[in-house]
């Protein structure tokens, strides 16, 4: 589901970046680096052609702040779809020097769509939920303690639980792996 208009600080963020801030630049960047790095690395599994990568999209960023069209999602899918590309990209031409056979390459890129539309499901699904799958699958916490963070009752924590990871799990289904999550566009 695209919104009409972008989030605000998506607006603001597009206008500072044409201006030229560089400040802007430097907040977009602690916003997005690890997304983007994280991304890459999943995609190329080589920390230094991960860098590189992440170094390319922010370069794109700054020279092609007008580049983000709001109709296609947030900055954040935006930026993620930059990164998928040009880890694609990377991918392709490693396969070019004959680095790996096209099934193993289709399978990375496959794999990597996934994790992108893993965190297009986790960025888009509602707070509660979102708060819910942090405290029990990043911060380690059993339901009992999730529910007690959050305020709710065990019941209420184990059905955030269980609807955030129903929505996840669509992530890696097939259908789903095949296609680009919203705002990522097709892969080059």
């Amino acid at each position: 589901m695209v919104k009409d208009a972008p989030p605000r600080w998506d607006r603001r963020m597009q206008q500072r970046l044409a201006r030229g801030e560089a400040a802007a630049l430097g907040e977009f960047y602690d916003r997005f680096a690890a997304l983007v790095h994280n991304q890459a690395h999943r995609m190329l599994d080589d920390e230094e052609a991960a860098d590189q990568v992440t170094r390319e999209v922010f370069g794109y960023v700054w020279e092609n702040p007008h580049a983000y069209d709001p109709k296609h999602g947030s900055m954040r899918s935006w930026v993620a779809r930059l990164t998928h590309r040009q880890a694609v990209l990377r991918l392709r031409a490693a396969d070019g020097d004959g680095a790996q056979d096209a099934e193993e390459l289709e399978n990375r890129v496959r794999r990597a769509t996934a994790a992108a539309r893993a965190d297009y499901i986790v960025a888009s699904m509602p707070a509660p939920l979102r708060a819910a799958l942090e405290l029990a699958y990043v911060q380690r916490r059993d339901y009992r303690q999730t529910a007690a963070d959050l305020g709710v009752t065990g019941d209420e924590a184990r059905r955030r639980l269980r609807l955030g990871l129903q929505l996840l799990s669509t992530a890696n289904t097939r259908s789903s792996a095949d296609q680009a999550p919203p705002g990522y566009g097709p892969t080059p």
